[in-house]
């Protein structure tokens, strides 16, 4: 549990409240990650811990980048059928487009039809 709390207090404490891309990249000590979908259908990147999705078209790619502390590695990563999960050890990141521009939570978040499809 120390592993969780411990860089989440330390880096909840730098951020003084500014939980905006530019607050957490004053965090510093960034770490980058790449996320490709080299698939053929719609990739759901699930980032915790916060629970924010961003979807990736078969093609295309984003950058999660970790900042500020953590106890032991950046990332953990699961992957699960049409999704890829990235835990930020920090409880601190960013996700953007290669050029550096910033991807919203929910980007390309397909319509409830895509869940019913069974």
């Amino acid at each position: 549990m120390a592993q969780i709390t411990e860089p989440l207090s330390r880096n909840m404490a730098a951020i003084d409240g500014d939980f905006s891309m530019e607050g957490i990249q004053r965090l510093g000590n960034p770490v980058p990650m790449l996320v490709e979908n080299a698939g053929t259908g719609l990739l759901e990147l699930w980032l915790e811990p916060f629970g924010q999705d961003y979807w990736l078209l078969p093609g295309e790619s984003f950058i999660v980048t970790s900042y500020g502390h953590w106890s032991d590695r950046p990332f953990e990563t699961a992957h699960e059928p049409e999704r890829i999960q990235v835990w930020a050890a920090s409880c601190f990141a960013t996700v953007t487009f290669p050029d550096g521009t910033e991807v919203p939570g929910g980007h390309q978040r397909p319509r409830a039809e895509y869940y019913e499809k069974g």
